[in-house]
This record gives C-alpha cells, sequence and structure tokens, in this order.
C-alpha cells in the first residue's frame, strides 16, 4: 500500500397520484466500473482500516439504514411500504457487493427520485388553495426519528402542513399571497428539476458515502468529482477564471471575481452576469450550459494553465432575451484566498494599560502535498503562511497572539505538528497509534518558536482534528489560553489512497478513499476522541452537541489512554487561570452583548427542544414581535441590525440582497471573540507583572 499523505426490478412499486402524467425522472442503472470500485473498496476496508470491519450481513444493515438516512433524513418522502420492501434487502448488499451488483442502491434511488417528483408536484397543487391561519395547529420540524408515512394520505397530511408552515414564515416576512405563490411554486419546481439531473455517479458517491462512513465516521470514498474537489481545498489553489458562481434560476450566475484571478483582470466580468454558454480553446464550439448542473459547468471551466475557455456571457441587467456577448479568458492559477491564514490587530484596555492582541484565522490545516512532493520550495502550507504573519505581529509589536481556529475541521497532521513548533520549538507534538499497537510520538523540530509571548487558542464545536492536535498540545505544554467550547471530538488520523494505483490501472476510473489507519493521542496520554479538548476558559456556543460532533456517531471509537510522551510542562497559565477566570467571569456578567448572547442561546436551545413550530399566525406573530423588539433593543445599544426572517431561501432574493444579508452577518459584532482577545490582553499583562517580578535583584525592595 502505497501512503500519499497523512491528515487529520420493480424494487418499488409507486403508487399513482394526481401527477401520475407528469414525466417520471430517469431511471439510473450503475456502471461496471463502479460496481468493480465497490468490491475493491470492500476488499481494502476490510483489511487495512484501524479498525477493520468485515463485510457481512451486519454492516450490511448499517449500510442500508445509513443510504436511506442520506436520501430521506427527515422521513418526509419515503412511505412505510416502502421502507418494507427496502428491509426485504437489508441483510443482502454484502452478497451484493462482492458479486459486483448495485441493483439494491440503485433502486432505492430510482424509487427515491420518483417520491421527489410525486411530493414536489403535490406541493404545488396545495398552493392553488389557501390556508386557514386560525386554526391551532403545529408543525414538526425534527422528524429524524419519527414513523415514516403509513399511507399517501397520511403523507399527504404532512405535506400539507410543510407547504403552510413555508407559506407562514413568507407571510410572516411581509410578502402578499401572490409573491408567495410564486416564490413557493419556483422553489419546488427546482427541487423537481433537480431530480430530473441526477446521474449514475451521484448514486454511487451516496452509496459509497454510506458504506464508508459505516466503518467509521472518518472514512470517505471519494469519486473523481469528490476527489478533485478535495484536493483543490487542501491547495487552496486551482486552474481557472478566478470567479466564484451559483445557481440562480437554472442560470450559472456570477457570484464573486477572485482579486487578481483572469476574469476581474480582465474587465469583462461583473457580478451578477450569468454564464450560458461554454467553448474551449479559441474556436471550440459552445456548448449551452442553462440548467446544466452547477458542478458540471465548473468542471467546464476550470482546465490547464494557460489554456482558452470563452463565455458566452448574458449581462446581469439584461433580460431573458437581451443580447449576449462572447469573451475569451486564459485559465491562470487562482488562490483560494479566503481559505488561507489571515490576521488582523485588536487593541484593548487591560486595566490602566492599552494591549494590542495579532489574531489569526486558520479556516483549514492547509498543504499542497503534489507541490511539496515535486521539491517546490515555495509550496503553499497552513504553518509557513502563519509563520510570516507571526513575523509581521513582531513588527507591529503586539503583546499577545490568539489562533482563531472556530470551525476549522482539520487538514494536514504535519501542518498541525509545525504550527505547534512555531510556539514551542521543538519537542513532541502528538502520540500516534496504528492498527498493530505501535505508538509513534512526532515531534515538532524548530531551532527555536517562532513567537515567544503570550499566546491562546480560540476554538468551538467544529473545531476538530488538527485543531485538536494543536490546541491540546498547546494546553499540555502550558504554552497558552484555551478558550472556548469543547472542541469536536475526533481523534483519528486518516490516509488517502487512490484505488487505481492500487489495481495499477492507468486511467482513472475507481476513485479514492480515506481511510483511518490510526488514532491519535495527547502528549500527555489521554486522547481528544469522543471527549474533544475541553476549554481552560469556557465560552457558550450556539451548536447542539447531540447532533453535531464525535459523540453524535453511533460507530465512534472510545475514549482511551496511553503513556505520556515524554515532554516539559510549564505551570505559567495554571497559576493565572484562576485570575483569569474571575476576570472573565466579572467582565461578562455586566456585559450587555454577552447576557444578550446567553438569552439567544438559551432561546435556540428551548426551541430545538421544542421540536414544533406553531402553524397559528397570531402566536406566531406574537413570537416574531417578541424577537423584533429584542433586536430593536440591540440596534439601538449599537449591536447590528435586525436580519429578521423574510421566510426566502438562498437564491430566492436578489443576488444584492444575497450578498448584502451575508456581509452584515460578516460584519455583526464578534462577542466571543471580544471576550477571549478580553483574556488575552489580561494574560498579557499577568505575564508581564510575573517576568517583572521575577527579575528584581535580590533585597531591592522598591523595584528599581
Amino acid at each position: 500500500m502505497r501512503i500519499a499523505y497523512v491528515f487529520l426490478g420493480a424494487f418499488l412499486a409507486i403508487a399513482q397520484s394526481a401527477y401520475a402524467e407528469v414525466t417520471s425522472p430517469p431511471v439510473l442503472a450503475p456502471l461496471k466500473r463502479q460496481a468493480q470500485a465497490a468490491e475493491l473498496s470492500a476488499q481494502f476496508l476490510s483489511r487495512y482500516s484501524y479498525k477493520p470491519v468485515p463485510l457481512d450481513d451486519a454492516l450490511s444493515a448499517r449500510i442500508m439504514d445509513a443510504f436511506i438516512k442520506s436520501l430521506d433524513p427527515d422521513r418526509m418522502l419515503f412511505l412505510q411500504t416502502d421502507i418494507d420492501r427496502f428491509m426485504a434487502d437489508r441483510s443482502e448488499i454484502d452478497d451484493a457487493i462482492e458479486r459486483k451488483d448495485l441493483k439494491i442502491p440503485f433502486a432505492i434511488f430510482n424509487a427515491y427520485e420518483q417520491r421527489v417528483v410525486d411530493r414536489m408536484n403535490y406541493a404545488r397543487g396545495l398552493l392553488k388553495q389557501g390556508f386557514d391561519f386560525s386554526a391551532q395547529e403545529n408543525y414538526s420540524v425534527l422528524r429524524d426519528k419519527a414513523p415514516w408515512p403509513q399511507s399517501e394520505a397520511e403523507s399527504n397530511e404532512l405535506w400539507r402542513k410543510r407547504v403552510k408552515s413555508d407559506w407562514l414564515r413568507l407571510k410572516l416576512g411581509g410578502k402578499t399571497d401572490v409573491a408567495i405563490r410564486e416564490t413557493l411554486d419556483k422553489r419546488y419546481e427546482n427541487t423537481l428539476e433537480r431530480a430530473y439531473k441526477f446521474k449514475s455517479d451521484d448514486v454511487f458517491q451516496s452509496f459509497m458515502d454510506a458504506y464508508s462512513n459505516s466503518i467509521d465516521p472518518h472514512t470517505d470514498y471519494f469519486g473523481a468529482a469528490a476527489s478533485a474537489d478535495f484536493n483543490v481545498s487542501m491547495k487552496l489553489s486551482l486552474f481557472g477564471i478566478g470567479a466564484v458562481l451559483q445557481e440562480r434560476d437554472d442560470y450559472t450566475t456570477i457570484r464573486e471575481l477572485v482579486p487578481g484571478g483572469p476574469a476581474q483582470l480582465s474587465g469583462k466580468l461583473a457580478v451578477g452576469d450569468r454564464i450560458t454558454g461554454v467553448g474551449q480553446g479559441k474556436d471550440g464550439a459552445i456548448k449551452e450550459v442553462v440548467g446544466t448542473r452547477l458542478d458540471e459547468v465548473v468542471q467546464m471551466i476550470r482546465g490547464k494553465k494557460d489554456s482558452v475557455v470563452r463565455l458566452d456571457i448574458l449581462p446581469a441587467d439584461a433580460g431573458a432575451d437581451g443580447t449576449h456577448r462572447v469573451i475569451s479568458l486564459v485559465r491562470d492559477k487562482i488562490s483560494l484566498d479566503k481559505q488561507a491564514a489571515r490576521k488582523t490587530v485588536l487593541s484593548v484596555k487591560a486595566g490602566d494599560a492599552t494591549r494590542k492582541i495579532g489574531i489569526i484565522t486558520l479556516p483549514v490545516f492547509y498543504e499542497d502535498f503534489d507541490a511539496k512532493g515535486k521539491g517546490d520550495q515555495d509550496y503553499k502550507s497552513a504553518s509557513r503562511d502563519v509563520a510570516k504573519l507571526l513575523d509581521e505581529l513582531k513588527q507591529e509589536k503586539v503583546d499577545s497572539v490568539l489562533i482563531d481556529l472556530r470551525n476549522n475541521g482539520g487538514g494536514s497532521l504535519d501542518e498541525a505538528i509545525d504550527l505547534t513548533g512555531l510556539f514551542i520549538g521543538s519537542g513532541p507534538v502528538v502520540q500516534q497509534r496504528g492498527s498493530n499497537g505501535k505508538i509513534e510520538v512526532k515531534s515538532a523540530e524548530f531551532a527555536a518558536p517562532v513567537w515567544t509571548g503570550p499566546m491562546g487558542v480560540l476554538i468551538n464545536r467544529g473545531s476538530a482534528s488538527a485543531s485538536e492536535i494543536f490546541a491540546a498540545a498547546i494546553q499540555d505544554y502550558g504554552r497558552g489560553v484555551i478558550v472556548g467550547e469543547p472542541s469536536f471530538g475526533k481523534g483519528t488520523v486518516q490516509t488517502v489512497v487512490d484505488l487505481d494505483q492500487i489495481v495499477r490501472n492507468s486511467k482513472p476510473e475507481f476513485g479514492e478513499l480515506k481511510v483511518t489507519i490510526a488514532q491519535f493521542f495527547r502528549v500527555n496520554g489521554g486522547t481528544t476522541q469522543l471527549h474533544g479538548v475541553t476549554p481552560d476558559i469556557s465560552l457558550p456556543g450556539l451548536s447542539d452537541p447531540t447532533s453535531f460532533g464525535e459523540t453524535s456517531y453511533d460507530n465512534a471509537l472510545p475514549w482511551a489512554e496511553i503513556k505520556p510522551a515524554n515532554y516539559t510542562p510549564a505551570d505559567t497559565i495554571t497559576t493565572l487561570l484562576p485570575t483569569l477566570k474571575s476576570r472573565h467571569d466579572a467582565r461578562v456578567e455586566s456585559n450587555p452583548d454577552f447576557q444578550r448572547l446567553l438569552k439567544d442561546i438559551a432561546d435556540l436551545k428551548a426551541q430545538r427542544e421544542k421540536g414544533i413550530v406553531s402553524l397559528n399566525e397570531a402566536e406566531r406573530r406574537k413570537e416574531a414581535a417578541a424577537r423584533e423588539k429584542r433586536f430593536k433593543d440591540r440596534a439601538e445599544a449599537g449591536d447590528g441590525e435586525d436580519l429578521g426572517d423574510d421566510g426566502l431561501e438562498a437564491g430566492e432574493r436578489s443576488l444584492s440582497a444575497d450578498i448584502a444579508i451575508e456581509n452584515a452577518r460578516k460584519n455583526a459584532k464578534d462577542v466571543l471573540l471580544d471576550e477571549t482577545v478580553a483574556i488575552l490582553a489580561d494574560e498579557a499583562g499577568l505575564q508581564e507583572g510575573v517576568l517583572r517580578a521575577a527579575t528584581k535583584e535580590p533585597g531591592n525592595t522598591n523595584g528599581k
């Protein structure tokens, strides 16, 4: 096995409905290469995973359950009779994979497509009538454990409430009945159209997701498209035109132009322009892409560096029958800087002093594996970028540095180790135990730390894997204060295996597997598995730990412990923590922004636990009035604006309105970051005091 890199027949009888005359979606069938890829994956996963799971009847049942859940997570589409038919083959998937037969998952998916078509047409039919919003009835928004509808009549009643709920949200948002009918009809029509665009590879990817995740939560299968997207996310670069695209009303629309990219530099494209056709080369035929899936258009636009792509453009301000123009762009390397490390500096009052805190936000632990492997001395990586930012912050004479890892789901294990080295220099960072039980200590090997001053790490429930390795090491060494929520709890290591390379296939057909090969442990001997990293100072969070995080998986590895590594922790943070906590508690108790956040979190938790919404207009308006008053009080206090709930989904507003809302959210006051900065300012002041005390001359009582 070559490890490339490591980082964290009529299967269902569909009942005839009032919309039986509507054209059925295409019947999708498995391809030979997909059946071969499934069988090859089974061979590998059964032998080489960290905890090998045999492909047997028990795993077959888990795969079936996971596949159905992925298609109908809210149990809104299938009927109980559908599920009963599926379950007849619940223990047959293992045998079918071994004989390279994928008829079972494809039959389920074809049934799913038909149910989508049937339900969307039924929902659109409901729009012709009105609804009685004075009635006392509720709609359940948490249906993942609810029973499937027992009959079509029961399904119809469920969808009546669903459509009524959608209508009421728009009504409360100020929309007229005419506008509501138009909006919802288009919404359901878009869902309906997507059912006709599914392809065989979509079915296979969904099925292999169910299979791989049934081994463990972090084992994944990547088909060709998924593999390409994963590689882009790790390199933070691709060859293209430098435009963020969005599907809007069947058009591929320019959402954003990447600064310095071919599209922006050409001056030929603007936000809101629609791409109606794509041609390859200077004179290749232009293929119309109106109505084409966004991912397919993206693949057509991406290509080799210095190659030409031609786009047929319908300008943003033109009607559907407006004048088009054809432009030519030369593809170039595009850096996805939004995912790269970035810095800001905030000043905060701490006692009589004003402290400058340098904040480095790191969304992912990226590393361009290909460039590194080819010996490129300037390859892109998270730790290299952070090192440069730390040098800049030293020039700006900051008092402390905060590494913001909120919602950083991980990435390269090597980068987590190197990032730790920027703050500790050299020493053990993480211990790794393979499937054979052998433990390997992985260390940072820097001659000296890049930053020796006070520092801290901000984490939340979305901080996982490599983020947890870094935060745990900083905590175990006593190098900095950890602030935030308990992290995700992913304590396993994965590698990507190219299935085509395994069988020496000359062309890419079978995809890749991301396989769990080891479990990592902290230098103190514990693991972040399940428990995550517990902050030194806790902050509230909006996430639901029962549905998000390692503990939400029923097949997650258990917590474990091994011997500590040979490392020397400092006691600085432990000594300062009581004072830091008491100052934090006093500060947030009198901080109105923080107290409002706590109220929001409590309200969200209560709504989540309630699991239902009222379909009575008077009750909902009363709830909305209370919410609006709270937002109004905030606005008067200078704490942002009321974004409210207009009932619209992404893509249903104008592009400018969507962008304005997105910008407002980005610019909203970050209460948790502000408090973390205050904690680090206290830390810097306290450490400075300790340093002064330590450098006093013996017997010099006045400190001079």
